[in-house]
């Protein structure tokens, strides 16, 4: 009935609280009873997830104060605990302590999970797939929240890049879900190379699944997360363009199809199209604690957005002007410091501090085992590479350039063209077939 409600209207603040009560009533029900039954996983999976999406619209309800009389504020204080981010939080977690999963994915990493599509015989599926399916509902409410390290941290132990162990690639929805907040999480943690293999992932995933859910009614969501997620592909391109090499080739020819153009803008620092481009692929953003109920117009529903909005500009804008110091320096194997901010038309302390930050902006933290999502090292993901040096003739600073440029390994790209060739090869040099001779009349 809830779930009919909000997807065909806007519900009443009354409505919202009685979907909050029932919520409460299912999951104590599952938490405290003891059930024994086997249920479709993906009802399970779109427990959570109606659950999550009800939260998040109450929040984004609660942030319109402006459009709210006296008396349905005076309503909303007295709500202070429905739909609270803290208790739904302690629901999903609750659910994941009951259920046993970390210790079960800790064991086998998701193995006998996976092998069984969730259904372990002689056992029932509901706190256990609730459990899992909760993993990823931490994830995305932090992520609305804009509490990235936390979000990729509630994943333990699901490991993203060990695809053949994830029961959610079963579940289009849930597995979309998972790539989508985790890559998003990894773009506003600067960690472009993993954002871009999420993402590389999930687009691949789509890229084969997408006509399978052509009737269903999920058909168009699905297509509208496949252009949010190319539109935040854009961005980590944009912002390290050593991602390209890693992409799969149907992904990259769509990125170019999309955003060709918008990507050579982007190389040269159009802060106005990262907005652009950052405004359509993020998820709406909610605010953790209630609005100011006693002042209507001191926050506006985009409170939390612009917060974020924000955030993300001033990752780009340290990086906006060090294009045309790359563009510069890939002209010289060698450059003095007064000539090249000579070229810069700025000064060498300046020019010490752009240098500083292109040199900063060359490595990026990447994930490197285990099954914590935060981990990694720091690996280098220039094209090129320099450092300061002294010429002992005449004593001048010079910054020194080596390449250090990526191949990209084609051994995939060029065997799937061979094999498409030799198909071509086989289809023209099959005799052609005899046509049917044309039925005569009866008469």
């Amino acid at each position: 009935y809830f779930r009919h409600l909000y997807a065909k209207t806007q519900p009443s603040l009354r409505a919202r609280c009685q979907s909050w009560d029932n919520y409460c009533d299912l999951f104590g029900v599952i938490l405290h009873g003891n059930v024994n039954m086997l249920l479709p996983n993906a009802w399970l999976w779109s427990m959570v997830d109606e659950f999550l999406y009800q939260f998040q619209s109450f929040a984004q309800y609660r942030a319109k104060l402006s459009s709210k009389s006296a008396e349905e504020i005076e309503l909303l204080k007295r709500c202070d605990k429905v739909w609270n981010i803290l208790d739904v939080l302690n629901v999903l977690q609750a659910l994941i302590d009951k259920s046993g999963i970390v210790a079960e994915l800790e064991r086998d990493g998701g193995a006998e999970l996976a092998a069984h599509e969730g259904y372990i015989p002689n056992q029932s599926n509901v706190l256990r797939m609730l459990g899992y399916f909760s993993l990823v509902g931490q994830l995305r409410v932090h992520c609305l929240i804009g509490d990235y390290h936390t979000a990729l941290q509630s994943l333990y132990p699901l490991n993203l890049f060990e695809r053949t162990k994830l029961y959610t690639v079963v579940l289009s929805g849930c597995h979309i879900t998972l790539y989508y907040y985790a890559s998003f999480a990894y773009l506003m943690l600067q960690r472009y190379t993993d954002a871009g293999r999420c993402l590389n992932t999930i687009l691949s995933y789509i890229h084969r699944v997408k006509q399978l859910h052509a009737r269903n009614a999920a058909y168009d969501q699905i297509l509208k997360k496949n252009e949010q997620m190319y539109a935040l592909l854009a961005l980590v391109v944009g912002l390290c363009p050593a991602v390209q090499n890693t992409l799969d080739e149907h992904v990259l020819v769509a990125l170019k199809d999309k955003y060709g153009e918008k990507l050579q803008r982007m190389f040269r620092g159009d802060e106005g199209l990262f907005d652009e481009a950052f405004m359509y692929g993020c998820p709406k953003f909610i605010t953790a604690a209630p609005p100011a109920y006693d002042n209507p117009s001191a926050a506006g529903p985009q409170e939390a957005y612009l917060r974020q909005r924000s955030l993300f500009l001033r990752q780009v804008g340290g990086v906006a002007r060090l294009p045309l110091l790359k563009q510069y320096l890939l002209l010289y194997s060698s450059i003095s410091l007064p000539k090249l901010a000579g070229l810069l038309e700025t000064d060498e302390a300046t020019l010490r501090t752009a240098l500083a930050c292109l040199k900063k902006s060359n490595y990026c933290l990447q994930w490197d085992g285990g099954r914590d999502m935060t981990s990694g090292s720091f690996t280098s993901t220039a094209d090129i590479d320099f450092y300061i040096d002294v010429d002992t003739a005449s004593g001048a600073e010079l910054v020194m350039l080596s390449d250090n440029i990526t191949t990209r390994h084609q051994a995939e790209l060029l065997s799937r063209h061979i094999v498409k060739f030799e198909a071509i090869v086989r289809d023209l040099e099959a005799p052609p077939v005899a046509a049917a001779a044309p039925a005569q009349a009866a008469y």
